[in-house]
């Protein structure tokens, strides 16, 4: 009998991305059950989506919810024994779904699995020279994470099947076993976060309870990158706000004492720069620290919960902050490259 899935979609203005995002989902050769939670789209979103009905279950919100929250509510509605969550602005090759839930299947540890996403224009076709959008995500020593080979050219590289930190929730197959043991209640996407950097939290947490990220670089989909750390300023003054909150609120929940006092040095450093290009350069970001605030009860029971669970040690952890990504290969016996490990001396 085959592991059943389920693909869950936020979708806000979307309308630009998502017919073909669906028609890709609908193409694959893998029975799929599909949800789609819209955002209080005014774009025409809600029209194309319409269209589908008949083969996709739609929720339409009467608000902008945001990301994690929309999230959580086509979680809570799927089935499948995995939900791959994934953007509308994404198109999956055939055989993406098959290649994740084989690479998942066959080790019991791995909770998140992840394809090689490459990055395509807003035409959502291939580039001329392909360019890596991601295959998977790192954790540098100073809390920052990124996608590892961004922007790198697809010429070979990143194509071993390993582990990794995690994944980047523009199409991310979970475990629905992690969904619950490393989710608050309902919420398994932190619903304070509102959109940006909830994926590397889910990442985070996952480590912290143990399980694994797995990368299959044969599952391919082709992702339209609207936010980079390269286009900040183009970025909505919100979006760079809610940026700002989530760096703390995550390192609330997830940085343990370990952890902090190998890194506390770049951390520290890289702290008082965003709070000082708040104060200097982007004074719209400030209300995150009062947003900080206002959250702080809600991320230390978050907190609570998952470190009177957790399931690894702080050296365990502390490999995966690295200033170059890192990956255990999958052979049964992990052990770390050479930066990755200097990191630690």
């Amino acid at each position: 009998m085959r592991t059943t899935v389920s693909v869950t979609i936020v979708t806000f203005n979307t309308r630009q991305f998502i017919e073909a995002c669906l028609e890709s989902v609908l193409r694959q050769k893998y029975p799929l059950e599909v949800v789609v939670v819209d955002n209080a789209s005014m774009d025409g979103t809600r029209g194309v989506l319409a269209g589908y009905e008949d083969r996709v279950r739609v929720i339409y919100n009467n608000e902008n919810a945001g990301f994690a929250a929309a999230q959580n509510q086509a979680i809570a509605v799927s089935s499948g024994e995995w939900v791959l969550v994934l953007n509308p602005d994404v198109v999956l090759e055939p055989g993406f779904v098959e290649q994740l839930v084989e690479g998942g299947v066959f080790d019991p540890e791995v909770g998140t699995v992840c394809g090689r996403l490459l990055a395509t224009d807003r035409d959502l076709r291939p580039l001329n020279k392909p360019l890596i959008d991601s295959a998977g995500l790192y954790f540098t020593p100073a809390m920052r994470h990124f996608d590892r080979g961004w922007h790198e050219p697809d010429d070979g590289r990143f194509r071993e099947m390993e582990y990794v930190f995690g994944a980047s929730a523009a199409a991310a197959l979970y475990r629905r076993e992690m969904i619950a043991d490393i989710s608050n209640g309902s919420e398994f996407f932190d619903r304070d976060f509102f959109a940006y950097r909830e994926d590397a939290d889910v990442a985070w947490r996952a480590q912290l309870l143990g399980w694994r990220c797995l990368y299959v670089p044969g599952a391919i989909g082709y992702h339209v990158r609207r936010v980079n750390p390269e286009n900040r300023r183009a970025v909505p003054g919100v979006l760079n706000m809610h940026s700002v909150k989530n760096r703390f609120l995550m390192r609330v929940k997830n940085m343990t004492p370990g952890v902090y006092k190998r890194f506390w040095r770049a951390t520290t450093a890289r702290d008082l720069l965003v709070i000082g290009g708040c104060l200097l350069r982007e004074p719209r970001s400030l209300p995150a620290f009062w947003h900080v605030a206002s959250c702080f009860q809600h991320a230390l029971r978050w907190r609570r919960r998952i470190m009177s669970r957790r399931r690894v040690s702080d050296e365990s952890l502390a490999y995966w902050f690295s200033t170059e990504p890192c990956a255990q290969p999958v052979n049964g016996v992990a052990l770390p490259t050479t930066k990755c490990e200097s990191l630690l001396v």
